[in-house]
């Protein structure tokens, strides 16, 4: 990931420190749109839907899940 950053005209000229925490960021985003748990739950957008799973019971756990898109 940091390699493809480095090679990128826009990045020229940014340390490595600053690399490494926007390739940190690009992950975390990954993350956040493709994991069940990290995602917003659907009824309140404040919490993930692994928090709102916390909420209900701490040893709830996701063992199956359909996924549904629209359009």
């Amino acid at each position: 990931m940091t390699d493809q950053i480095k090679n990128d005209p826009k990045m020229a000229g940014k340390t490595d420190e600053m690399i490494d925490k926007i390739a940190v960021g690009k992950l975390n985003a990954f993350f956040k749109e493709n994991t069940l748990m990290a995602q917003p739950f659907v009824k309140d957008a404040s919490k993930t839907v692994g928090d709102y799973l916390k909420g209900i019971d701490a040893s709830a756990k996701v063992t199956q899940f359909k996924r549904v898109q629209l359009g």
